[in-house]
């Protein structure tokens, strides 16, 4: 039987965006609520209370026992690593390298996220995170004049996107090189603006659009053979 979890523990705060957080790592594992209950040990009713009420605070055991069925940490569940760089954690057991094909790393781009673009500039390389999206083939962001993205059109650059998992010490990075422009069609605006998911998280007035064409796309995986779990030490 499903173990029920007192929705507050007593003389604890409340754990804030957790709840989203569990969602969010469940979605992008392909796992519905139940499932992660049923893992977990816990009542697929309370799951739903955690994920939909800021303030539920489950026990120690219930949330180690979450961060194990998403292969995940505790303190990523409940945002203890926001202000801290990824990859804190040893290395995986017997780590593994291996390139990635084309077709993999066009995968893994997906349709939207958060990459990091690079491109010089006339104090040296610069390298910043954008919102894109992938529209036929190519990489495209909003951005605002005068800004660093700004300068991108007519310049080769440089995109990275990449996924650590600091709780096994795995991940991948995709590369993307090639020229960026600037989409000035009015008709290509408004497609792009009525297509894409990825709106900048910068908010404000941000009406130029940027396309980077793939003249080049190479990844790196990192996977860890079964064994001692050192990156949960």
């Amino acid at each position: 039987m499903a173990e029920q979890v007192r929705p507050h523990t007593a003389g604890r705060p409340p754990l804030g965006d957790l709840g989203r957080r569990v969602a969010a790592r469940r979605r992008e594992l392909g796992l519905t609520r139940e499932q992660t209950a049923e893992r977990s040990g816990i009542a697929a009713g309370y799951l739903r209370y955690l994920e939909e009420h800021p303030g539920a605070a489950p026990g120690t055991g219930a949330l180690l026992r979450l961060a194990d069925v998403l292969h995940t940490t505790t303190s990523h569940l409940t945002g203890g690593d926001l202000d801290t760089p990824p990859g804190p954690a040893r290395a995986g057991y017997r780590p593994e390298f291996t390139e990635l094909s084309p077709p993999e790393c066009r995968a893994l781009l997906g349709s939207h996220g958060v990459g990091r673009l690079g491109v010089d500039t006339a104090s040296g390389p610069v390298i910043l995170p954008v919102n894109y999206s992938v529209a036929d083939g190519t990489i495209v962001f909003r951005t605002a004049d005068d800004t660093t993205p700004s300068m991108a059109p007519g310049r080769q650059v440089a995109f990275e996107v990449d996924r650590i998992d600091d709780a096994f010490g795995e991940g991948w990075s995709v590369l993307v090189r090639g020229p960026a422009s600037r989409v000035s069609e009015a008709e290509e605006v408004r497609r792009l603006s009525a297509s894409v998911h990825s709106a900048p998280w910068a908010g404000g007035d941000r009406d130029l659009w940027v396309r980077i064409e793939p003249r080049s796309v190479t990844g790196r995986r990192i996977t860890v053979r079964s064994g001692p779990d050192r990156a949960r030490e």
